[in-house]
């Protein structure tokens, strides 16, 4: 007898889909800065402005994203995303200010990928997944890692052959190509269809998710105010700023960079950063596993740990005159890209019950705060040292504390209530 698949499974496929999508849009400007620092003569400065806010409202945006989803439902929400995200690409290649980018890659592009950050991945699981949460965060969070993975080569390599342009309104273009896709098959909530969550016992009544009739703003506001209260809420928010700062601020923003500024092809560093996404779908899959049997808490730790090692190396791998032992920074850390995701999450959820996807956009909108600051702050330590090797160590440093504050994160439910 063949067993029919659970729709949670499809859904959740279609939000790989876009979040695949949303990572590969929002990284692909990296692969475009020495190709407009070429043709403009803007600074590195000027430009990780750009890719700042872009990356600072990939974060502010989630937590009322994630309030728009309750209130209006999640297709409608993606598919508006994805528009913004199309709009912000192709109008990139009428730009002749900086200012102008900043409005196209830094406010649309922001805004839209935003919209479908990891809080998404986060609300599919919640309301799709009563078994395998973990797991599916796990596989939904490594759709950033293929992301980068598919697009980052593939914008890097037509800007270099063509123009950079040409790689924006390819963007675009996919971006426009996956609404139709969520438009059909992306459901917002179980009982769209008339049956229970993936996992849920056999009993179980479709129940739909609980509509807030309070005005999104106001709902996330009143989440973040009720949160802040909570000491353990402090300790991920300074976990994920940190986790931010040291990969799409520091790395994703800089790696391609900086590589060139040693000598590499920026085609070979965009592939190398790419590989980073292939061991990243194996750390935060096996990540995802891990949460739903071992403390988050002491998963993060040692994810925080691991990272600042690889990050103390970097500075040395990259001046090596043979370059294989890049390779050796390529897959410690890309095990633990974003393997902080979903411990994080499950942590949201537990401390914080019905308000843990609002949390969580919350907590990441700090990750993305963190980035932002990490990717302006180094940008301009490269162009006052001509280096980014205190960057690397800061880096590094910050790490070490993330790993203490994430150890003695408080799993406790009833603190929520002080």
């Amino acid at each position: 007898m063949i067993r029919r698949i659970h729709p949670a499974w499809i859904v959740a496929g279609v939000a790989f889909l876009a979040l695949l999508g949303a990572a590969g849009f929002r990284s692909a400007p990296s692969a475009m800065l020495v190709p407009l620092e070429d043709e403009f003569g803007w600074t590195r400065s000027e430009l990780s402005v750009a890719m700042g806010l872009n990356l600072l409202l990939y974060g502010l945006t989630a937590p009322f994203a994630a309030a728009l989803m309750e209130r209006f439902g999640v297709r409608r929400v993606t598919s508006i995303a994805l528009l913004a995200i199309a709009a912000g690409a192709a109008l990139s290649v009428l730009v002749t200010q900086s200012w102008m980018l900043i409005l196209t890659w830094g406010v649309l592009i922001g805004v839209g990928t935003g919209s479908m950050a990891l809080v998404f991945a986060a609300i599919i699981a919640d309301r799709w997944f009563v078994r395998n949460r973990g797991l599916v965060i796990g596989i939904l969070t490594a759709g950033s890692a293929t992301g980068q993975l598919i697009f980052l080569p593939l914008v890097a390599g037509v800007a270099a052959d063509t123009s950079w342009r040409l790689a924006s309104l390819l963007i675009a273009g996919i971006a426009l190509a996956v609404v139709p896709v969520v438009a059909i098959f992306l459901r917002n909530s179980p009982t769209d269809l008339g049956i229970t969550p993936y996992g849920s016992a056999l009993d179980a009544v479709p129940t739909p998710p609980v509509r807030s009739s309070v005005n999104p703003a106001r709902r996330a506001l009143q989440v973040l105010r009720r949160a802040s209260r909570v000491r353990t809420f402090w300790a991920l928010v300074a976990g994920f700023a940190i986790c931010g700062a040291t990969t799409n601020g520091l790395i994703g923003t800089h790696f391609i960079p900086a590589a060139h500024d040693h000598g590499m092809v920026e085609v070979v560093a965009a592939g190398l950063l790419a590989v980073v996404g292939i061991f990243d779908v194996v750390g935060t899959i096996a990540s995802g596993w891990l949460t739903d049997r071992v403390n988050p808490r002491i998963l993060l730790a040692i994810y925080y740990g691991g990272r600042g090692v690889s990050l103390l190396l970097l500075p040395f791998l990259l001046s090596a005159t043979v370059q294989p032992p890049i390779l050796l920074f390529v897959v410690i850390y890309g095990l633990d890209w974003v393997a902080t995701v979903p411990p994080t999450a499950a942590l949201c959820r537990e401390v914080f019950g019905a308000d843990g996807s609002v949390v969580y956009g919350w907590v990441f909108a700090a990750h993305q705060v963190g980035a932002a600051i990490a990717a302006i702050a180094a940008g301009i330590l490269r162009d006052s040292a001509g280096e980014y090797t205190w960057a690397w160590f800061g880096a590094a440093g910050l790490c070490v504390v993330a790993a203490v504050v994430s150890a003695g994160v408080s799993r406790r439910r009833q603190e929520v209530l002080t």
